[in-house]
């Protein structure tokens, strides 16, 4: 501003040269006044890139001069040509013929995302990575899974994602929920939302191809599962509500993907929404909500403005409500990001909300069969992370590691159980994250999703090409199934799957007081001796077990136990989670490994989110309630909300901070079902505990 002032001062006029310096300004005040203002909106104004050049890019271009806080300044393509056109078309702006490029511009503060679905996620992140908030046009991502990894881009780069859904923008969304949770149809009972258009059959259409994640419910249904979960919601009283039950149907397209689908989603207090859209007929693209007094009804509502009308039962028109009639949906959406930049929670589409969405099309496309290329493990994109780079050990150092005796590799303090992990996109985002902040330990089963999780897994390792850091655990011999023949027979079906020639640790997964425990252990050490197995151990094993089996292996020369897997929490087990399953938490057990230093590897180490502020619901409530309820583990969780108030923590983070500080080799195996879920366990590993703190929190003392 002071430069442009300046200019502006000491610039002569070409009619009168030789006039005094204040008789040479060359505008009157009036337009100093005006040039100041200028200046004073730029500097508060968002300045724009945007990434891709087509319709809805041009769309977003066109309507931006109607922001009060943003300007378009740039655009990027992989056409130079294309970009060139589009910067002609929407006044000069700079043109980038490579979207790295855009990224670069130090100009740039936030980046439009409009490129096709399965292109989203990757270049949310990069965008992120180079320090620029993200609109990215909806579906953020493929599924759950690849937006959650584009969402933590954004959080640990401390910029603003918000996928792109304009309508949540404009007044006449809010004013729908505003009259919903008002009470104007009384208690919601049904709601209907369609958007469904004839497009044509193109087998070169993005629309249609599934590389592409073609088809209408991530195109169209999207718009559709959005507005009944924002309704539903509003008639519960929040932001969104998530649907308890998901189920969906579609009509294939010849290429594959979703010609014509629905679905309908039930919610808590026996709400139900029935969703519809597609690509091959056109329908009145309405949103129905039906209540008890009547109807809501509103025409078009993905594409506002336009009135909202209500309806009494009997079909007469009751009120037609007129709303904000500003047509620029895209500048208004322009506005509301600029807002919510340093305070995500004013978002009109939060991250939750994404997730929340992302996760109903995922369950949608899984019912209805709707699968698309890009989401499989064997797929070139997936080679790699998301971001096209390779992956790095501790790429963000979170994680410490320990050394075992004898061991070669280190190990992370904490272990990934990858049995929550049921698709690869979700196994890459947890394996993925889990590795680049340090950790290399990883927790299998053969019984695992009848081996799904293991075939993810294996893919996970040959794709990324980490075999030789990663640590791997492997369980087999499960009731029924438990004894020397199937310990063998499943460690080798396990092997195929993981696609390695030996896991470094392979553990019995139960025990089988029938068979002597000598049969056990000449089974394992033959295992270790062949190099199948690295080192062996049990799960969920007696103390009275363990001791006999190292005793016999002393006796015949056998390799003893080298690690042992069994609960370990703050919370003690009140009741086994399941059948056969053994805890440490005694003091006979803390006694021996304190003695032995055998490492344990300890399962359900946070007590299954006992320790919880907010708590669980439905059937995962029972179970914890079932196994770790009791007025002991009550007390030993309100001493870690105290604790954990004092020490800038949670309480979940007090009680994993606490197995990690026993005094004998302890690695917790967490089973985060996100990313986030995984972020809010780190912060355990900076918590010191002293012995005191760890006899209080074990009610040791008063």
């Amino acid at each position: 501003m002071f430069a442009r002032l300046l200019r502006l001062f000491t610039a002569r006029s070409n009619d009168v040269p030789d006039r005094p310096f204040v008789g040479r300004i060359r505008f009157p005040l009036i337009s100093i006044i005006k040039l100041l203002m200028e200046d004073i909106v730029s500097s508060h104004q968002l300045l724009w890139g945007i990434l891709g050049t087509g319709r809805i890019a041009r769309k977003f271009a066109s309507e931006l001069p109607h922001a009060h806080r943003g300007r378009l300044v740039a655009v990027g393509s992989r056409s130079p040509e294309s970009a060139r056109q589009f910067s002609e078309k929407f006044g000069g702006i700079r043109a980038h013929g490579r979207y790295e490029d855009l990224l670069a511009d130090p100009e740039v503060g936030a980046v439009y995302i409009s490129t096709p679905h399965q292109e989203h996620a990757r270049w949310a992140i990069l965008a992120a990575e180079a320090g620029k908030h993200v609109l990215c046009e909806k579906p953020a991502a493929l599924n759950r899974a690849d937006a959650m990894v584009a969402i933590e881009a954004a959080q640990r780069n401390g910029v603003l994602f918000m996928e792109a859904f304009m309508y949540r923008c404009h007044p006449r969304t809010a004013r729908i929920a505003e009259l919903i949770a008002g009470g104007v149809i009384g208690k919601v009972h049904f709601i209907q939302a369609t958007f469904s258009c004839r497009c044509g059959f193109d087998p070169d259409s993005r629309l249609f191809d599934p590389e592409y994640g073609g088809g209408g419910i991530l195109d169209v249904g999207c718009y559709t599962t959005s507005v009944a979960r924002l309704v539903a919601g509003a008639a519960a009283g929040k932001p969104v509500a998530e649907p308890v039950t998901v189920a969906g149907v579609a009509v294939p397209a010849p290429t594959g993907v979703d010609a014509a689908a629905c679905a309908l989603l039930q919610f808590p207090d026996g709400l139900i929404a029935q969703v519809t859209c597609g690509t091959a007929c056109q329908q009145e693209n309405d949103l129905r909500v039906s209540g008890e007094t009547g109807t809501l009804l509103v025409r078009e509502f993905w594409n506002p403005p336009g009135p909202i009308q209500i309806f009494d039962l009997d079909g007469s028109l009751r009120e037609t409500i007129e709303t904000d009639p500003n047509p620029y949906k895209y500048a208004l959406q322009a506005d509301a990001f600029a807002g919510a930049i340093g305070d995500p929670s004013k978002a009109p589409v939060t991250i939750e909300d994404t997730l929340g969405n992302m996760s109903v099309l995922d369950r949608w496309r899984e019912s209805a069969k709707i699968a698309f290329p890009p989401e499989t493990g064997g797929h070139a994109s997936r080679r790699q992370p998301l971001s096209g780079r390779a992956l790095q050990h501790g790429r963000f150092p979170e994680i410490p590691t320990l050394r075992i005796p004898g061991f070669e590799k280190p190990l992370s303090r904490l272990a990934l159980g990858v049995d929550n992990q049921t698709s690869f996109p979700q196994m890459a985002a947890m394996a993925d994250d889990f590795f680049e902040r340090g950790g290399n330990v990883f927790d299998t089963a053969y019984i695992y999703g009848g081996g799904l999780m293991e075939k993810l897994f294996g893919q996970w390792l040959e794709n990324r090409g980490v075999r030789d850091e990663a640590v791997v655990i492997v369980k087999g011999a499960h009731t029924p199934y438990c004894d020397p023949e199937n310990l063998d027979r499943q460690l080798a079906t396990s092997l195929e799957r993981l696609k390695i020639h030996g896991a470094d640790f392979y553990l019995m997964h139960r025990d089988n007081p029938d068979i002597p425990v000598g049969e056990f252990v000449d089974a394992l050490d033959a295992l270790t001796r062949d190099g199948r197995a690295g080192r062996a151990g049990v799960s969920n094993w007696t103390l009275a077990r363990v001791r006999e089996a190292n005793d016999y292996a002393a006796a015949h020369g056998k390799s003893p136990l080298a690690v042992v897997s069994n609960n370990f929490s703050l919370a003690r087990m009140v009741q086994p989670v399941w059948a056969g399953c053994e805890a440490a938490s005694a003091p006979g057990w803390r006694d021996w490994l304190r003695a032995s230093q055998c490492p344990l590897l300890a399962w359900s180490s946070q007590a299954r989110g006992y320790f919880l502020d907010a708590p669980a619901t439905g059937v995962a409530a029972g179970e914890i309630l079932r196994c770790w309820d009791s007025e002991e583990n009550r007390l030993r969780r309100e001493r870690a909300r105290e604790l954990a108030e004092k020490k800038g923590v949670t309480a979940i983070n007090i009680a994993l901070a606490y197995v990690l500080a026993q005094d004998f080799p302890v690695i917790p195996l967490i089973g985060p079902r996100s990313i986030s879920e995984l972020r809010g366990s780190l912060p355990a590993l900076g918590v010191s505990l002293t012995p005191e703190e760890i006899a209080w929190l074990d009610l040791e003392s008063a």
